[in-house]
């Protein structure tokens, strides 16, 4: 028997798009720049004060109203952005789902925003954040613009138009297919569809989470948003990590090549080049170091409570700790080359040493044979 379609009663689409701006923001300094509505994001729930510690939640600032393309048309939502401390600017678009809504109607929208790239709405997002990193410029440590950028699409439903229980939604809404953004007329596999629903938490009867790799759906009648906050802290800590991977793997590569250089440029005498690269591998692995201090100190689990392990299962559903590990493998690689730039210049060192004790020694030599 097939069962009466899932129409939303009171829902929305969630759409983050997430920057790194800067080496750290100064949070405080940008609540106090910023001319926009303004609050400090904080989990709501009860059940979230016992789980989770956010000792520096980011701060929210409200845009306003905004349009998107898609591809039937521009849909009207609001724009708000998201500072986090350790430099990370998340917009985040949020899309009413007009009432009377069926979940089988957003699979389509879901392709488009899951199974397609959204160039039109990535470079929107983009110059929201590059507008509000110019007007908050003081408050940024070290601001920089790189390519990359980290997606997250949330569909948040507080109310269906009939009673819908967790075990319901699982067994007869279209969440699977939703959450790949699946329009084929030929069902998912029964291993595909269990790949993507396992992942599912709930702690009354009447709520769901399902966390995909780039997409969750959320059933919340409270209308608490703390699920997709935390979802929110998961992606911009990959952001990141995927940040810092990019830049060892750019500054590793560049001093290998001034290495090359400066040893085909001097071979038997110190260079001050081997200082400068010291001094800057040493500065990279400082600010390495804080930053990954940062991310881990970003939410601290306190309890073994529902959203602590909605929480932890999303940071391995991203794969987190595996983008932490290569991150780690390379901060220790370029420990590695400090130490053989600090083993050179000792060798430069000694090198100029002998060739002066050289030096003074002839010219004792000749200075007697001067004198005779």
């Amino acid at each position: 028997m097939t069962s009466p379609p899932w129409r939303v009663a009171d829902g929305s689409i969630l759409l983050y798009r997430m920057f790194d701006v800067a080496d750290a923001i100064d949070l405080g300094a940008a609540e106090a720049l910023a001319a926009a509505p303004k609050s400090r994001v904080a989990l709501e729930g009860s059940r979230t004060r016992s789980a989770l510690d956010i000792p520096r939640p980011p701060l929210h600032l409200a845009l306003g109203p905004r349009r998107l393309p898609f591809g039937a048309g521009d849909r009207a939502c609001e724009a708000s952005v998201h500072l986090f401390d350790y430099g990370v600017a998340s917009v985040v678009y949020t899309l009413p789902i007009p009432a009377g809504t069926d979940l089988e109607d957003l699979i389509p929208l879901a392709e488009e925003l899951l199974d397609n790239p959204t160039p039109a709405i990535d470079a929107g997002a983009r110059r929201e954040a590059d507008e509000i990193a110019t007007a908050l410029r003081p408050a940024l440590e070290r601001p920089h613009a790189w390519e990359g950028l980290e997606t997250y699409t949330v569909f948040l439903v507080r109310a269906f138009d009939r009673p819908a229980r967790a075990d319901e939604l699982l067994a007869q809404a279209p969440l699977a297919r939703l959450l790949l953004g699946e329009t084929s007329p030929t069902p998912l596999s029964e291993a595909e569809r269990n790949d993507v629903l396992k992942h599912h938490f709930s702690y009354l009867e009447d709520d769901l989470a399902v966390v995909d790799w780039n997409s969750a759906f959320v059933h919340e009648p409270s209308g608490i948003a703390d699920v997709p906050e935390l979802l929110e802290f998961a992606t911009a800590h990959l952001l990141e990590l995927r940040y810092y991977d990019a830049l060892l793997d750019r500054e590793l590569h560049r001093i290998y090549d001034e290495m090359e250089r400066s040893g085909r440029r001097l071979t038997r005498t110190f260079t001050r080049r081997y200082l400068e690269l010291q001094r800057q591998t040493a500065a990279l692995l400082l600010e390495l170091s804080e930053t990954i201090e940062r991310l881990e100190n970003a939410v601290k689990i306190v309890g073994d409570f529902y959203l602590a392990r909605l929480y932890q299962a999303a940071v391995r559903r991203f794969r987190l700790p595996a983008w932490q590990e290569t991150v780690l493998r390379k901060q220790k690689l370029l420990a590695g080359v400090n130490g053989l730039l600090n083993d050179a210049a000792d060798t430069r060192r000694g090198e100029l040493l002998e060739l002066t004790i050289i030096l003074l020694i002839l010219w004792e030599i000749l200075y007697a044979f001067l004198r005779r």
